[in-house]
């Protein structure tokens, strides 16, 4: 699996623990194997431009997520598709204010935020409560399993 990633933001932040949680997530999701990802990290403004941009909504946000071929979840009796599943797009300085409010690091937003973003790649949503509970309980376990792997490494 192909994961690239790039700071532009000149924030430091575990980069390693970014690209660790994406490839979890799409292992988790039985994505193919040779599919492409991007993670790219940007400051305020640039993130600021892009929720303009494409939402038409102000100010920064946390997360911002641009699928490619709308690869979707493998099933268990078939072969997923490749090919590129498209960008997404971190602030860590939005991602280190929402840390600081939820009584975590920064770096466990940002990871957080990978698995948000990975998951809108993959059709997910959370506009409707049903799409939330769904989206956030999957955010959940994917999360909580891959913190439990990392632990037992350690």
């Amino acid at each position: 699996m192909s994961i690239d990633i790039a700071n532009e933001s000149g924030f430091e932040l575990d980069e390693h623990g970014i690209v660790d949680v994406a490839r979890f997530t799409l292992d988790r999701m039985r994505i193919h194997p040779l599919a492409e990802l991007s993670v790219v990290i940007v400051d305020e403004a640039a993130m600021e431009q892009l929720h303009i941009q494409w939402m038409d909504l102000p100010g920064p946000t946390d997360v911002m997520s641009f699928p490619m071929d709308e690869l979707r979840p493998g099933k268990d009796n078939e072969d997923p598709p490749q090919g590129l599943l498209g960008d997404v797009v971190l602030c860590p300085e939005v991602a280190a204010r929402q840390a600081k409010a939820a009584g975590h690091g920064t770096d466990d937003e940002l990871q957080l935020l990978t698995v948000h973003g990975v998951l809108h790649l993959l059709g997910y949503d959370h506009a409707e409560p049903d799409e939330e509970r769904e989206m956030f309980g999957l955010q959940g376990e994917i999360l909580q399993a891959w913190r439990e792997r990392r632990g037992a490494e350690d």
